[in-house]
């Protein structure tokens, strides 16, 4: 069956994807905004937070890059008409990811400190980060299962399901921050940071369980383990890698930017923490359009529309556009509204709104390499998007930042490195994807 390329087919996926993907930063960003409230410690417990979760989020992208590898090859399967050969994939594929992140889970616990004293984090915040991190690592293997598991269903074009269970998910974290963080009189004592982590891993759960329900019940994909390996387990494990080492660079840039800020000052990581939310916070925000690139790209490029696949790129880098426009404007009219949800402490604040501006600046950048990056996936380039990853941080991020450095431009040269590091990846996504596709386009 064709797919139809408009307004109404990308947004019944890109509306659900975008709420969906920004229920994680929202966990995140409650975490911040509580955290930074707690009134005993609440400096040190922010950047703790902010340290273990770039660390989690670091562990997370780099295993989870199996979603878009099933997704890609599901997709373009469907594209194909020939969806029951790769019936028996997604079960092989997350049995492995789940195996390998429990061996990791299982290495990282015995390092902790050194771990964090990498991030030269010491004293308070140090032990916070021990903490905080010991709770929160064991909903590792739950959250990738939960993001394998959105792959498949973004690879049968529904983004609905995944939609419902993040928000479930969202809704569930928040409520229970606010018990465990700050207590209920009489009944659970005040847990602090400990408390977030906690709220996190319940949710974490929570959304495995309800995940696998959804798959069992209304999908024929079965999570049955079945043996000989599918033919396409060569081309995923590829794929895989090639988004692994993607997510290294992707995480060797936001890692060295937190180390760097810590190195700076506790109200510098603080700020730090805060920024980084809100920039995730619009990523995925944007990155609802890259999800509907991702399903349709792949579904198109089964069936050979290479017209199709072209007037979809043109569309969700529009609508992608539009939306960052908006959020820019919601950044400078409450500007400074936006910093007091997440601290009360005068210094932290100081200090983010001194980059906030870069942060909002830098927002139509990051539509081009977050749409055509989805957009890839999509189309299994996992080898180019791991060059241009490559090559962004290496020869862009790292220089842009060291230079700062030496300049003693100071925070400045963390999110000026950032600015960098995004142009290089949109243009290079953009200009790859009109050489390959446009001669076919006009030579069908």
């Amino acid at each position: 069956m064709r797919t139809e390329v408009n307004f109404k087919s990308i947004n019944q996926l890109a509306v659900p994807a975008t709420i969906s993907g920004i229920a994680e930063p929202i966990l995140s960003i409650t975490d911040t905004a509580i955290v930074g409230n707690i009134p005993v410690d609440g400096l040190e417990s922010l950047a703790a937070a902010g340290i273990v979760g770039s660390f989690l989020s670091m562990l997370i992208w780099v295993l989870g890059q199996t979603r878009s590898s099933i997704s890609a090859i599901i997709s373009q399967y469907l594209g194909a008409g020939k969806l029951e050969e790769v019936k028996n994939l997604p079960a092989q594929a997350i049995f492995f990811n789940i195996l390998l992140s429990i061996i990791l889970l299982l290495s990282t616990i015995f390092i902790v400190e050194e771990i964090f004293s990498l991030f030269e984090a010491s004293g308070k915040i140090l032990k916070y980060c021990i903490s905080y991190y010991s709770i929160r690592v064991w909903g590792f293997p739950l959250t990738l299962f939960t993001f394998a598991v959105f792959g498949i269903f973004r690879g049968l074009q529904n983004t609905f399901y995944p939609m419902i269970i993040a928000l479930i998910g969202a809704v569930l974290n928040i409520i229970l921050d606010f018990i465990f963080v700050y207590g209920i009189d009489g009944f659970i004592p005040a847990m602090y940071l400990d408390g977030a982590a906690l709220a996190s891993l319940i949710s974490q759960a929570i959304m495995a369980i309800l995940v696998f329900i959804l798959l069992l019940k209304k999908t024929e994909i079965s999570l049955k383990l079945v043996f000989p390996l599918n033919k396409e387990i060569k081309r995923l494990v590829i794929m895989s890698l090639n988004l692994f080492v993607r997510a290294l660079a992707l995480n060797a840039a936001l890692i060295i930017a937190v180390r760097e800020a810590t190195a700076l000052g506790d109200k510098y990581i603080g700020a730090h923490t805060i920024a980084i939310n809100l920039w995730l916070f619009a990523a995925f925000f944007i990155d609802g359009y890259g999800a509907a690139g991702n399903s349709m790209g792949g579904r198109l490029l089964g069936a050979k529309d290479y017209k199709g696949l072209w007037k979809l790129a043109k569309k969700i880098i529009t609508y992608g556009l539009l939306i960052s426009l908006v959020l820019m404007a919601f950044g400078f009219v409450f500007y400074r509204p936006i910093g007091h949800i997440f601290s009360n402490e005068p210094i932290v604040l100081e200090t983010f709104y001194g980059i906030f501006f870069i942060v909002i600046l830098g927002l139509p950048m990051n539509t081009l390499a977050f749409v055509f990056d989805g957009l890839f996936k999509g189309l299994g380039e996992m080898k180019y998007l791991r060059n241009v990853l490559l090559s962004a941080t290496f020869l862009g991020f790292m220089p842009a930042l060291y230079l700062g450095k030496y300049l003693d431009w100071g925070f400045y040269a963390i999110w000026i490195a950032f600015v960098v590091w995004m142009l290089i990846r949109g243009l290079a996504l953009v200009w790859k994807f009109r050489r390959k596709f446009k001669p076919l386009v006009q030579n069908p």
